[in-house]
């Protein structure tokens, strides 16, 4: 497979997949969260990440998440889906359905739960890859999959025309500089004219990083998008941060992530002693999606809950802060 023009790059947000009390998709909710991130300029949509709770659904409703995220979508911008499962036969009847509903580009990790090595998981992409004309990114996120995709492996994959970009959620922010830097290098070699043209020599690879609070370091470090969770909530602060980035203005693009930095905050508003970090991810986001009046219901899948109480009130205060919502008069 040879890798498409570049396209997947800029803001492009993993969407929460908001649902009814009974924990159904929430197809109104759904649509309206997309308009929402589509008026704000957002350049791609990510359906069925980790934030939208992709493990936690059955196959029916994430096929309802991509029948109307795409037909939503409707072609304005790239759409990705995620295809995350413990193995490469079930990830690939996950890439059917995304063939099938109209996805662009589909999203990948390392085989799960068994326990693997370079050699399963070389063989795990390389099969996906082999079954699908869709592009395939590989996803590095080794706090859920227990193993950490090195800049070598991901670069040799791309190199045969497997994948064609990272999404980087590993946390390891110097990792992904220097895949970064090695990336640069291998597209500054000259390769023959064939590499060039197919990309096989990693030209059109991207790398998107999906660390919310170090956007503007890593585009600064030669990223070329982000994936962040909380431009759910705030596309517009992204895609700002972004634009200005593109344009050398590196002090608005800081004063920016500073700014969606301290909104970052609501993920601490859960308490700790009964809520994990999923938990305390996914219920921010559609807690202050909810509060912004963009979902009906901040319902989350067993076993995460929703915020309640003074959880709601932290939310919302950093909302205020943020200027999402107007502050309350004294």
């Amino acid at each position: 497979m040879t890798h498409p023009v570049r396209k997947f790059t800029g803001v492009i947000p993993p969407i929460v997949t908001p649902l009814t009390a009974d924990r159904d998709v929430d197809v109104p909710s759904l649509e309206r969260l997309i308009r929402h991130l589509l008026d704000n300029g957002v350049h791609g949509i990510f359906a069925l990440g980790s934030t939208g709770e992709v493990v936690l659904l059955d196959d029916d409703r994430r096929d309802r998440v991509l029948e109307v995220v795409t037909a939503t979508v409707a072609g304005q911008v790239p759409v990705v889906a995620g295809c995350i499962e413990t193995s490469t036969t079930r990830v690939l009847q996950r890439v059917r359905a995304a063939e099938k509903y109209g996805a662009d580009a589909v999203v990948v990790t390392a085989p799960f739960y068994a326990l693997v090595g370079p050699a399963e998981i070389d063989r795990h992409f390389r099969a996906v890859a082999g079954e699908t004309s869709l592009p395939v990114l590989a996803y590095d996120i080794p706090a859920c999959v227990q193993v950490k995709l090195t800049a070598e492996h991901l670069l040799a994959l791309a190199a045969d025309g497997v994948i064609y970009g990272v999404k980087d959620s590993s946390g390891d922010d110097v990792a992904f500089r220097k895949l970064l830097i090695d990336l640069e290098d291998l597209q500054g070699q000259p390769g023959t004219e064939d590499e060039r043209s197919s990309g096989s020599a990693t030209n059109g690879f991207v790398a998107l990083t999906g660390h919310e609070v170090m956007v503007d370091g890593m585009l600064l470090a030669g990223a070329h998008g982000s994936v962040p969770g909380l431009g759910n909530v705030d596309p517009a602060g992204y895609v700002r941060l972004t634009t200005a980035a593109a344009h050398g203005d590196w002090a608005t693009a800081r004063a920016e992530q500073d700014r969606l930095t301290r909104l970052f905050r609501i993920v601490d508003a859960a308490d700790p002693d009964t809520a994990g970090p999923a938990t305390r991810g996914v219920s921010a986001f559609k807690t202050a999606l909810a509060l912004l009046g963009i979902i009906d219901t901040p319902t989350v899948s067993l076993p995460l809950r929703a915020l309640q109480g003074h959880e709601l009130n932290r939310v919302r205060d950093q909302l205020e802060i943020a200027g999402l919502l107007p502050t309350p008069s004294p």
